[in-house]
């Protein structure tokens, strides 16, 4: 069964979009992400199909599918829910066409709505019920494919552990046109590809939706789980860490006390991270904050450098399952910084990484 916005019921009347080619804003690199709680101006922005321009007037949320009673909500039905805020990372997976290269594109939000678990209690699941799929109301061309809408899911047991919200909310201001005005869907723990923008319709159903952005996209090799030949779908944030400092090319002076610090995160949060000054060959166990609702994690490690020449560095997560970070060959793969210590001490600065 595909996946289509029109024949799954979306709005004969699609809005503008504008611009209607693909959106792509990072505005942050890894050793700039030094605030806990990322401004909405900074936040990245992916919009494989463009950015539709909705008419709040005429705009709905649909919900419909395995439910006992199908209803269309408007903002302000929503709004009148109990609202919650919640902070959480956000990370996009990369680019769908080369899964398993790391981008490091991520950030710290919070986000206001109302949580999508009770509203669908409310309404009534049949047992079958066993996936959510979300349409948002942007449409377009994408890899010369035709797209009546962009169409993510994921299962129903993801619910079950809360905090996931028909969000309408940034960092306490209306949600942007870039960022999924009016409402977005937001799946804390997923990859930002699941956290559906404008969203127009949530359909209840007993089987996965088969389409681009699902079946044919955002799927991973399972190899390393045991499982050859099979794909898993890119919803869980695997952990990870990033170096925030020092910055890449950064000259230390010999001898003085420097701080290798930065962000931890991962679905079900991260239990350890450590920490290597000498391009992998040793690790050690960094100084880990505690987590805070569903955000990032902040380490860091006191390492004095003595040997003057080019360094890696190199910090790795494990998660409280005890999954580790791996080495490469994933799109969380472990981060990597390569700083320099002079000969002698000296003042602070950077160095040029063209040289030889």
């Amino acid at each position: 069964m595909a996946a289509d916005f029109q024949s799954a019921g979306g709005p004969a009347r699609r809005p503008t979009m504008t611009p209607a080619t693909g959106v792509r804003e990072f505005p942050l690199l890894p050793h700039e992400t030094v605030q806990r709680n990322t401004p909405a101006g900074d936040l990245f922005v992916l919009a494989h199909l463009g950015i539709p321009q909705i008419d709040l007037g005429s705009w709905s949320l649909s919900v419909d599918g395995l439910v006992d009673r199908a209803v269309s909500l408007s903002l302000d039905d929503l709004q009148a829910r109990p609202k919650r805020v919640i902070e959480a990372v956000h990370q996009c997976s990369g680019n769908p066409l080369e899964p398993l290269r790391p981008t490091r594109r991520v950030a710290n939000v919070r986000w206001g709505g109302t949580d999508l678990a009770p509203l669908l209690h409310e309404l009534g699941l049949d047992p079958s019920a066993g996936f959510l799929w979300s349409y948002g109301a942007d449409h377009g061309t994408f890899l010369g494919r035709q797209c009546d809408g962009y169409v993510k899911d994921l299962p129903l047991t993801r619910l079950v552990e809360g905090d996931v919200l028909l969000a309408w909310e940034l960092d306490g201001a209306p949600l942007t046109a870039e960022h999924g005005f009016p409402l977005r869907l937001v799946v804390p723990g997923f990859y930002g590809t699941n956290s559906v923008k404008w969203l127009s319709r949530l359909h209840i159903s007993d089987r996965r939706a088969e389409g681009l952005f699902t079946t044919e996209l955002y799927n991973d090799p399972a190899d390393r789980d045991g499982h050859a030949g099979k794909l898993r779908p890119v919803w869980e944030i695997r952990p990870e860490a990033l170096i925030v400092a020092p910055p890449p090319a950064t000259e230390l002076p010999p001898g003085l006390p420097c701080t290798v610090w930065g962000w931890a995160w991962s679905d079900d949060g991260i239990s350890r991270v450590e920490v290597s000054t000498d391009c992998g060959r040793s690790w050690h166990a960094a100084t880990l904050e505690r987590r805070t609702g569903r955000g990032w994690q902040r380490y860091s490690h006191v390492w004095k450098p003595e040997k003057p020449g080019t360094t890696e560095l190199r910090a790795r997560a494990f998660d409280v399952s005890g999954a580790c970070q791996p080495e490469d060959g994933t799109r969380n793969a472990v981060h990597r910084v390569m700083v320099r210590v002079r000969q002698g001490a000296f003042n602070c600065g950077r160095f040029d990484t063209s040289e030889p």
